[in-house]
């Protein structure tokens, strides 16, 4: 059952939903923060003007269907209650993401994603729409974006607004005229595939998904009027079928050896994704197995040369000096968390220089 919020509660919360508590707003909603009387900090959504004067519920009333229906998830937001107006608008009550959305991330704040963070984010996301893939009777979410995209306290990313969310039922008729039959989306992530009711299926996510991925690996703009292909799929694809793997990353923050197997695979993973045909397209399920499986791959790869190099180390150093390369090699590259330690990363050991002291 869905609580019930006393509206003159999230008023109070948001001293009447005042300019200064505005945290998100889009075509659809207005988001605000807000204390509630227990002292709980969470996100309250409010239809957005032009839909308040029309009194049109119909994406907040699906919003509402959708989140009470679906399983509770670490990567979907959660929706804590609702409430209404003396109009009779809806207003939703939601955890609280504090640190803001992905495509905030990427293209406001000053300091870049780490790129062992942008993998951990990539998961995430493709674990929340596998799992709407998954549900029974399955969901679209069809509004698939980095503005959607939102972290939490802990910096978990949780998928959010299911205002044009659709499931898709056998049954479906598409014949329907409404604003939830008809394909929707936003510029830049909708799939061009999806022209017609009858187009409607998990491909288009997947395409959305797509855009994300490229997004999150080059940070850039996904519509940019700056580029003569301004689109990010025209732009990147051709640079990702060409092998220039370093042209697509974001130049702010270095690729660390250990990690460019991976972020390449990512890359390839997303040209598939945006595929002009469907047919091509993979999975949610398909892109989370091939994913995993290839940063499986560089974990096994990089403890290999790390016993490699270490035996050298012995040998020119003594076991103090290998000591030390061991936890900084271990911690740094091993576990993706930063670059390659020690000197193989300032590159003074060489090829040679392995193969002699091992001869």
């Amino acid at each position: 059952m869905i609580k019930e919020f006393d509206y003159k509660e999230l008023e109070e919360a948001t001293q009447g939903f005042s300019p200064t508590h505005l945290i998100g707003k889009g075509s659809h909603g207005l988001v605000y923060k807000g204390a509630l009387q227990d002292g709980k900090l969470v996100a309250i959504k409010k239809p957005s003007p032009g839909l308040q004067i029309l009194r049109d519920n119909t994406k907040i009333d699906n919003e509402i269907s959708m989140l009470s229906s679906l399983p509770e998830n670490p990567n979907i937001i959660s929706l804590l209650g609702t409430s209404h107006d003396s109009a009779m608008n809806k207003v939703l009550v939601m955890e609280l993401m504090p640190n803001g959305s992905l495509h905030d991330l990427l293209h406001v704040s000053t300091t870049p994603p780490t790129w062992p963070q942008r993998l951990g984010m990539a998961m995430q996301i493709a674990r929340a729409v596998q799992f709407l893939h998954e549900e029974k009777p399955l969901v679209v979410h069809r509004d698939i974006k980095s503005a959607n995209i939102l972290f939490d306290s802990e910096w978990n990313a949780k998928l959010a607004d299911f205002g044009l969310a659709v499931r898709k039922n056998e049954n479906i008729d598409h014949s329907r005229v409404d604003s939830l039959s008809q394909p929707a989306g936003t510029i830049g992530y909708l799939d061009p595939c999806y022209t017609t009711p009858s187009k409607l299926s998990t491909k288009n996510d997947v395409f959305s998904f797509g855009v994300v991925l490229l997004e999150v690996i080059s940070t850039s703009k996904v519509i940019d009027l700056s580029r003569t292909r301004t689109h990010i799929v025209e732009w990147a694809i051709p640079l990702i079928k060409k092998d220039r793997i370093k042209e697509v990353c974001d130049s702010r923050t270095e690729l660390p050896m250990c990690m460019e197997g991976t972020i390449r695979h990512i890359l390839r993973v997303a040209a598939r994704c945006v595929s002009s045909r469907e047919d091509l397209r993979p999975s949610m399920q398909q892109i989370i197995i091939d994913i995993d499986k290839h940063r499986s791959i560089d974990r096994v790869r990089v403890p290999i040369w790390s016993s490699l190099l270490e035996s050298v180390v012995l040998i020119r150093r003594g076991r103090r000096s290998a000591s030390r390369f061991r936890g900084a090699n271990s911690v740094k590259c091993a576990t993706h968390k930063g670059e390659v330690g020690g000197e193989f990363a300032r590159g003074k050991v060489l090829l040679r220089d392995v193969l002699a002291e091992i001869c």
